[in-house]
């Protein structure tokens, strides 16, 4: 590795390691995200309620974008990434549908 290579390494590590923890944050929230999405699940699948329901998903995303872009942040990223954990959670409580 060459001189440059090892100081920009340097220079960014303090950098990496806070995305680092950020990160570990994130998918610690992820799995409690999708942990309560899992009693739903069951629970939708106890009450034979619909696992899409359209107006809440609306909802959620247009809600999570709105807060990101109040806080000077992409709104149609927030967009992107709610609509993959919804998509994601569908395909987990159809699962727990399907199991009983």
């Amino acid at each position: 590795m060459t001189q440059d290579k090892a100081n920009d390494r340097e220079l960014l590590k303090p950098y990496r390691e806070q995305i680092d923890a950020i990160d570990d944050q994130l998918v610690d929230l992820l799995v409690k995200r999708f942990d309560i999405v899992r009693e739903v699940g069951r629970l939708k699948t106890e009450k034979s309620l619909t696992v899409v329901q359209s107006a809440r998903v609306v909802e959620v995303i247009e809600r999570n974008a709105q807060r990101a872009a109040s806080k000077g942040f992409d709104p149609d990223v927030v967009r992107q990434i709610y609509t993959l954990l919804i998509d994601y959670a569908h395909r987990l409580e159809h699962k727990i549908m399907d199991a009983q």
